[in-house]
């Protein structure tokens, strides 16, 4: 076993604290890594808080993770000391289920490994990237393209694959209207995501506060959901809704911007159900569906697509000792887009 630095959860009330945990040793397929970076997602705090259900304390968060390789296991092939690699929201999965076996084990059916808060394959609870350093099977380990840095290619492991995967499985591209709700850090990445595919835009927000944001990110057009003319405006406008809010909405009311066989894919988490008005979707062939992240593949090429078109997360980079004060603007909506922890502050 090997020491490393950490933030840690010690409740669902208490702040992150300052402490050590251990990481496994390298086994003979296991890829050793030196975080640098690793990005803060609102479901770490949903996580830590225990809005999602039970969690073995203390808690260390963090699937947002982007380093360099310091060692492989004998029988490791994909990855070489010194490599720049990622880890996003998974570092294991059963690998016979039939989602597996084609290729999508981030829906393992009996359930894949989470990077935190998960039984891994050696009896232990994963700890996250709020630390200074993590041991991940080969499989699980993503490679960096050259054309990103390490501290913008963080989010992409979860915030980049959570849009990219429903806008290409729904086919965004030319000729597209697509619409995306919140422009945070998940709402931002799919906006330049959408776009750069070739799809028409817009942005469905609140308020116009990030009105220039969003036009200058790659939306066509921006819209105040806080207007009830909107929604008259854009009525059955859009092939697909990218929702991207972790609360509570009136999904219905956003089901009828939708054209006929138009979708709306939820990729925020609220902790409540949402009601949904059925005949909205009978009526025009509408789908509501639900997207998580994308398998290991897809995330790959997420990453090359994002280095092959300039495409990375807008980041405010902060030192651990702001990870409390981190959290707490994240809850007020007030990042623009990612908080990236500098790993090197640690200790």
């Amino acid at each position: 076993m090997s020491t490393a630095n950490a933030y840690a959860a010690p409740s669902a009330h208490d702040a992150l604290t300052p402490t050590t945990i251990e990481r496994r040793e390298v086994g003979p397929r296991d890829v050793a890594i030196d975080i640098k970076y690793c990005g803060i997602c609102h479901s770490d705090i949903h996580h830590c808080r225990g809005e999602w259900g039970d969690v073995p304390y203390p808690a260390v968060p963090g699937h947002e993770i982007a380093g360099v390789v310091s060692a492989v296991g004998a029988e490791v092939r994909k990855h070489a000391v010194g490599d720049r690699v990622g880890v996003g929201c998974m570092v294991n999965s059963c690998g016979e289920c039939a989602n597996c076996l084609k290729g999508d084990e981030q829906y393992c059916i009996p359930g894949n490994t989470q990077t935190y808060g998960s039984v891994d394959r050696d009896g232990t609870i994963t700890r996250g990237g709020y630390s200074s350093h993590v041991v991940v099977d080969e499989a699980f380990v993503l490679r960096i393209p050259d054309g990103l840095e390490l501290d913008v290619a963080a989010p992409l492991l979860c915030a980049g694959i959570t849009t990219y995967s429903p806008l290409r499985h729904w086919e965004a591209g030319p000729g597209r209207q697509v619409a995306v709700v919140g422009l945070g850090g998940l709402g931002h990445m799919a906006v330049k995501l959408a776009s750069a595919m070739g799809a028409e835009v817009t942005v469905l927000s609140q308020t116009l506060s990030k009105q220039e944001d969003g036009l200058r990110m790659g939306a066509a057009a921006y819209h105040a959901t806080s207007d009830p003319a909107t929604f008259e405006q854009l009525a059955n406008r859009f092939d697909l809704i990218i929702n991207t809010v972790s609360a509570e909405i009136d999904i219905s009311a956003f089901l009828g911007l939708l054209a006929t066989d138009g979708a709306l894919v939820n990729v925020g988490a609220p902790s409540a159900p949402l009601p949904v008005a059925v005949f909205s979707l009978l009526l025009h062939r509408r789908s509501f569906a639900g997207s998580a992240i994308g398998s290991i593949a897809e995330t790959q090429e997420m990453l090359d697509f994002c280095a092959e078109h300039g495409i990375a997360p807008e980041i405010e980079t902060i030192s651990a000792d702001q990870i409390n004060d981190a959290w707490e603007r994240v809850m007020q909506s007030d990042v623009r887009y990612r908080f990236v922890i500098d790993s090197s502050t640690l200790g």
